[in-house]
């Protein structure tokens, strides 16, 4: 059995890597106010950011997908890891020797099995880089000179070289104390009639890696004619390694893409070196499947589709190409980005153009020019005779539709009018009118269904949330607001609220979700906790919850900006009174109810003790009216 990490170092762990650096190699982020960071989330789809980060707190939050944690929470969702993987992942970014508890460490069997494989690529990569310099890769050096690649371009991309024999590498990473059952899961190896064989052998090797960085998978290319295989072959899909979900080049590529939001799409490996070495360093590839729906989602968290975002494909002039440009429009509008697409004159794609015609030519070729909807539309308008009336109206039922598709109504106008240009229709409106009600059918027959589940909003845009904890809270309600803001402050800033806050019952806080937080907080030890060690306060409140959507109000809050700007004592006396003054309030009119239930007629020695209550209670309340936070 693994051993369980030393509590210790999974502190030094989650102190050591900030939050916002881990999340910024998934997404791109920006200044969300109050300290906060916001960018697309992650875990669902959205179109505005709700996702926010919070540095000095170590926490993430989405307030539309109810996600969140702190920053080993947030590596184990975004890439699917156990919470060993994950801590081991990031300590290994550190630069943190880990302690293992119940016998020790012990590497080949209590490291999880992500992080095995993603070790054994990272060996194979350079087992491929060394071998790139040996007698037998002349062939594979030939291949990158031939295409304007010099050892330095080689090594910028990690190209390698796999040996011609059977089991070279198989060996090899064997000799490293990896397993072979290891070696067939993670795609390197597969099973040959006496065991393990290499998979790549005698093959030129790209190393694939993820959005971080890390070596997930291959892609080997023939070199020679007597070579069976097919020209391109990739890693297989592996518990790591799935196609639809990498894109080649975009560890090179995501800060660019990031920084400038614009993206440039192309074919293959050789492709995306050609452009970066000639500046397009947004350059990124798919690896031997489509450009699909998943490939979309990295890319919109990085461009954070904001309107000037540029999304530019680049095809091979050929039927092919063709083809693929179609299957990109397909999920057009799954962007808010601007799509184009770059197709050189003469058909070549940007490897062969850098090479013939240098690097400004790659770069004047991706400069946006073609509207991928235009691109479509002139491929549609073209199967039809546009000299007959017949040909017009074919052309025009198939090509509408097409434009209707368009969300933004401003842009659906544009085209339409575009289409009728490309139709020769000289009733521009009657083009505009067909597209237009063509849209609205759509919405129509999508509003006779069951209404899809719309993701929650921010508790700013939308001034109510309904949690599985409790009613729909209304913010607007001053009551919720008050008890919302003391939790936030409890949370985030306890310096400011304790010791006073820990005297505060549960039922001090009439919302049940915000209830469960108090309850949570108790059950931590106390906001007072939080002005020993902040973050360490903010992880045990969340392990105590008993629940997800607890757990999940925990981060919101302690995410979510404090509504004053500048956050003091006295903001925080003024919050704190208001929570209790209103709880007061509250047993006042129950002891009056039980004064009137009582009457004249009622026990003598009760009476005079609820009476003697309710003065105490009008003393106390007067007392907070007059003094504040002083007579808590």
């Amino acid at each position: 059995m693994a051993g369980r990490i030393n509590d210790e170092d999974v502190k030094a762990v989650r102190d050591a890597v900030p939050i916002d650096a881990v999340v910024s190699e998934y997404l791109q982020l920006r200044n969300a106010g109050g300290g906060n960071l916001k960018g697309l989330c992650p875990f669902h789809d959205e179109k505005s950011p709700s996702f926010q980060v919070s540095p000095s707190k170590g926490f993430f939050h989405c307030f539309g997908c109810q996600e969140g944690g702190d920053t080993i929470t947030f590596v184990m969702k975004v890439d699917h890891l156990s919470f060993s993987e994950a801590v081991e992942r990031l300590a290994g970014q550190a630069g943190i020797t880990l302690r293992y508890e119940e016998g020790g460490y012990n590497p080949s069997h209590q490291r999880g099995e992500r992080i095995r494989l993603v070790e054994a690529h990272k060996a194979a990569a350079q087992f491929y880089m060394d071998q790139l310099e040996s007698a037998e890769a002349e062939i594979g050096r030939k291949f990158l000179a031939e295409r304007g690649f010099d050892q330095a371009a080689a090594a910028h991309f990690g190209v390698g070289y796999s040996p011609a024999g059977w089991d070279h590498l198989t060996r090899f990473l064997r000799g490293k104390g990896f397993t072979d059952k290891e070696l067939i899961t993670s795609g390197i190896a597969q099973e040959g009639r006496r065991g393990p064989i290499d998979r790549f052998r005698g093959r030129l090797m790209w190393p694939i890696r993820d959005i971080g960085g890390e070596v997930v998978g291959f892609g080997a290319r023939r070199l020679r004619d007597d070579d069976n295989g097919p020209k391109y072959l990739n890693t297989p899909e592996t518990p790591i390694y799935k196609k639809s979900q990498v894109l080649y080049g975009i560890d090179l590529a995501k800060k660019d893409i990031a920084k400038s939001s614009r993206a440039v799409v192309v074919e293959g490996y050789t492709d995306v070196m050609a452009c970066h070495l000639a500046g397009i360093t947004t350059a990124i590839a798919t690896c031997g499947t489509a450009f699909g729906g998943d490939h979309i989602k990295i890319l919109r968290r990085l461009l954070m589709d904001n309107g000037s975002a540029r999304v530019i494909f680049t095809f091979d002039g050929d039927s092919a190409g063709q083809k693929a440009a179609l299957r990109a429009f397909e999920d057009d509008q799954k962007f808010a980005a601007e799509t184009y697409i770059a197709v050189a004159p003469d058909g070549m794609d940007p490897c062969d153009l850098r090479l013939a015609k240098g690097d400004e030519a790659v770069a004047d070729l991706v400069e946006p020019r073609t509207p991928l909807f235009e691109f479509a539309l002139r491929h549609i308008v073209s199967r039809y005779d546009l000299e007959t009336p017949a040909g017009r109206a074919s052309a025009l039922d198939e090509a509408a539709p097409v434009v209707a598709r368009i969300k933004n109504s401003g842009a659906q106008h544009e085209v339409a009018v575009q289409l009728a240009g490309m139709l020769g229709i000289l009733d521009t409106q009657f083009v505009v009118k067909r597209v237009s009600q063509l849209a609205r059918w759509a919405r129509d027959r999508g509003g006779r269904g069951p209404a899809p589940a719309r993701p929650q909003q921010s508790y700013e845009a939308a001034g109510t949330r309904a949690s599985a904890a409790g009613p729909a809270l209304t913010l607007r309600n001053p009551v919720y607001a008050t008890e919302r803001e003391l939790l936030k402050l409890a949370l985030q800033r306890p310096e400011l609220v304790s010791p006073a806050f820990d005297a505060y019952g549960v039922d001090e806080f009439t919302a049940a979700p915000y209830a469960a937080v108090r309850e949570a907080i108790i059950e931590a030890g106390g906001a007072d906790l939080g002005t020993q060690d902040p973050q360490a306060y903010l992880v045990r409140v969340r392990e105590v919850a008993p629940d997800d959507a607890v757990r999940a109000m925990v981060t919101e809050l302690a995410v979510e900006a404090i509504l004053r700007r500048s956050v003091d004592e006295v903001y925080a006396g003024q919050q704190l009174v208001a929570v209790r003054r209103r709880a007061v309030d509250r047993r006042i009119r129950d002891v009056q109810g039980s004064l009137t239930r009582l009457g004249t007629h009622g026990d003598p020695a009760r009476l005079s003790a609820v009476q003697e209550e309710l003065m105490v209670l009008q003393r106390y309340d007067r007392a907070l009216q007059d003094l504040g936070a002083q007579a808590l």
